[in-house]
């Protein structure tokens, strides 16, 4: 689904070429402007030009791999103070970053 624009200027024709976007970044596009699946499903197939149905599958497949925040629990003792363990949970969270 290619497409080119033609334009005339001083200098002679110049074509520009319009491409669509691929399923994955309209897919990332939505993600970035709603977390609501079904607003995703939307804006993704609104983007694409194919119908809802094709879509929802590749944005649950696709929302359910990104959807798990990394975890890593690390277990510290402080023995000076005399508290009990210390517990520290960081969560790494991938940026919405277009997939390609």
């Amino acid at each position: 689904m290619l497409g080119t624009k033609k334009s005339s200027n001083r200098y002679g024709q110049r074509v520009t070429r319009i491409e669509p976007p691929s399923l994955e970044e309209a897919i990332a596009a939505a993600q970035g402007l709603t977390d609501n699946i079904e607003g995703q499903v939307e804006i993704a197939s609104q983007l694409m030009g194919m119908p809802e149905e094709e879509v929802r599958p590749v944005v649950l497949k696709i929302s359910a791999e990104t959807r798990q925040p990394q975890r890593t629990v690390v277990a510290d003792r402080v023995l000076d103070r005399g508290e009990g363990a210390k517990v520290v949970v960081v969560e790494r969270r991938r940026p919405r970053l277009a997939i390609r």
